[in-house]
């Protein structure tokens, strides 16, 4: 794999989750740029850094023991390829603030990859206000295809004026230099209203189809299973944790997992869990999936699985959550999904699985029952 060479550091990267003969490499231009340009202000030792949505750790791990940097983003998996990525290099530790927590100013700078939600770009700009050092700048990186306009203006409207460089290798930077600002209210978390089952549903800032229920999830509640009993039960890929909490409210007995790989998620999870549930014992973990769980250790797994990582399309993640799913039910145990037509869900799943059947249809998506 090619390494990623900065004025840094030059170091040897890995994205998560591993992947046999991965094409992608851990870091691209932007990185590249944002490092070159962080290099040009001649940064001191004690200068305190902020990185925001370091994909795979290339940030942080190029600056750690270089100046006092934190790293904050909503990818679990980020924060894991960071650990991993510091320790491959030998490089020092470098504490990570999820983006559901806050991080403590002031800082002289921050680094910040463009995210692909820019709910969440907004979100990370306001919890900016008051954690910049005077004069501080805001370096935002991102591939030209994936820079939106709208990115400059939340900068501009959140930190202060910004310049565009030209781009560089198919990337390129916005700079916005902190001035005072009126102190903005985060119009996050969102939320909106279930009709069935009833329930306001509290959605934070990179959850995904935070507006209202996406169409996929709506096909998929009216066919969760019922007359689960005890049954240890897991929300895979949770989002704000709507088919775990519908199914429970029908499985009073049951006992629930709900996972995502982002801490927003898990977060908006919890809270609606709360709202309504109360206090029902159930686990909220930001993980990769159910790598880890026990291996025969749940009954059920419902699942709408994911079709992209980041900017990248495809069904790796999808498979990867199948084979875990897998691992970690009981022999009998089943796992059920929602899934575009078109993706073969059906063919992939009778690979690992002993019986896969349709429980229900609509012109665009399947319900399906994989049993082990």
């Amino acid at each position: 794999m090619p390494s990623l060479t900065s004025p840094f550091a030059d170091l040897d990267l890995i994205r998560q989750p591993d992947q046999a003969n991965d094409p992608l490499q851990a870091f691209d231009a932007a990185d590249e740029y944002l490092l070159q340009r962080f290099a040009e202000q001649a940064p001191a030792a004690h200068s305190r850094v902020l990185v925001l949505n370091d994909s795979f750790g290339a940030l942080a791990a190029s600056l750690s023991g270089r100046v006092a940097v934190v790293s904050s983003g909503d990818s679990y998996l980020a924060h894991l390829a960071l650990d991993k990525n510091l320790a491959r290099n030998a490089r020092p530790e470098v504490p990570f603030v999820p983006a559901s927590a806050t991080w403590q100013g002031p800082f002289d700078c921050v680094l910040l990859r463009v995210p692909k939600t820019l709910a969440l770009l907004e979100e990370q700009l306001i919890r900016l206000q008051g954690q910049l050092a005077p004069g501080a700048q805001v370096i935002a990186g991102a591939m030209v295809k994936h820079l939106p306009r709208a990115a400059g203006d939340l900068l501009e409207k959140y930190v202060g004026p910004v310049q565009a460089s030209l781009a560089q290798k198919k990337a390129r930077l916005l700079t916005a230099t902190a001035t005072e600002r009126a102190t903005a209210v985060s119009p996050y978390p969102t939320r909106y209203l279930l009709d069935a089952p009833p329930l306001t549903l509290v959605n934070h800032a990179n959850v995904f189809c935070r507006e209202g229920l996406d169409i996929g999830t709506r096909a998929f509640l009216p066919h969760l299973p019922s007359n689960l009993g005890g049954a240890r039960v897991a929300d895979l890929g949770c989002g704000n944790g709507v088919l775990a909490i519908a199914s429970a409210l029908s499985n009073p007995e049951a006992h629930y997992t709900l996972v995502d790989e982002s801490y927003m998620a898990v977060r908006s999870a919890e809270e609606n869990w709360r709202a309504a549930l109360g206090e029902r014992p159930a686990d909220f973990v930001a993980a990769d999936g159910l790598a880890g769980h026990p291996k025969q250790s749940l009954d059920v797994v419902l699942c709408n699985p994911p079709f992209h990582q980041q900017q990248v399309v495809g069904d790796f993640l999808a498979w990867r959550m199948f084979q875990q799913a897998r691992e970690a039910l009981v022999v009998g145990g089943a796992l059920y999904i929602v899934g575009n037509r078109h993706l073969g869900y059906h063919s992939k799943l009778a690979r690992l699985f002993r019986g896969v059947e349709q429980v229900a249809a609509t012109p665009k998506f399947v319900i399906l029952k994989a049993r082990k």
